[in-house]
């Protein structure tokens, strides 16, 4: 009988339950990958258009330099469109006839412009997070769910042939936990992609933020305004 146990065992006589929890978890983990996957080379590309920003204010006028941010050709890029929103709004108060831009002065315009290509540029980059989360959070209760159910089939099949000696209850009640080891290799990459794009989110963000703040001050007043740089003590 020991020889027939293992996971293939578990799956082809567990019975239904045991297969669409198999089945969850498995498609929970297809998810989870693929998110960590697509959002990580997304945080990683716009790693590599924020490094970008430096040409940018090397540039000799704004549309060279929106250029300059145009890294990779047909991918998205954050930090190309702040700066094609800030020109927009630069130009619509400028020349819009409209009578709300009798109350609002330059500076709040472009705030607000910014504000809201930000803003959009967050919704983006937390795409798909609420997901690998919530597989982090619920991919163990699975398991165990599925490890719980296992072990009641596994008990009702044991009292139906009459005996209880641990060889014979030692080998079902293993293959059940092996529900719960599922549900915890599902959820640990998720959790641990989660918080990681998290991190490279914020950091793009961060960026992002700044990048706001140098344009605001180019689109006002014509120049970059430089931040006092932080002069680290040792010791």
């Amino acid at each position: 009988m020991n020889e027939q146990l293992g996971i293939f065992h578990m799956l082809q006589n567990g019975g239904i339950v045991i297969g669409i929890t198999a089945l969850a978890l498995l498609v929970m983990s297809i998810i989870s990958w693929t998110v960590i996957i697509v959002k990580g080379m997304g945080v990683q590309r716009a790693k590599k258009q924020a490094a970008a920003l430096q040409n940018f204010w090397h540039s000799t006028d704004l549309e060279h330099g929106i250029q300059t941010l145009d890294v990779e050709p047909g991918k998205v890029n954050p930090f190309k469109q702040l700066a094609v929103e800030g020109q927009s709004a630069m130009r619509h108060h400028r020349h819009s006839d409209q009578q709300l831009h009798d109350t609002l002065d330059l500076s709040d315009w472009m705030t607000g412009s910014l504000s809201n290509a930000i803003d959009d540029a967050k919704e983006k980059l937390s795409h798909g997070l609420a997901l690998l989360a919530s597989i982090g959070s619920t991919a163990p209760f699975v398991g165990l769910f599925g490890t719980v159910w296992g072990i009641y089939h596994a008990l009702l099949t044991i009292s139906d042939a009459g005996s209880a000696g641990l060889d014979k209850v030692a080998g079902p009640v293993g293959e059940a936990l092996v529900m719960t080891a599922f549900g915890l290799a599902v959820a640990i990459p998720a959790v641990l992609g989660y918080n990681a794009l998290v991190r490279g989110n914020a950091f793009i963000v961060g960026k992002l933020n700044r990048f706001a703040y140098d344009l605001h001050a180019y689109f006002v007043t014509g120049n970059r305004i430089e931040r006092p740089q932080v002069v680290r003590r040792v010791g």
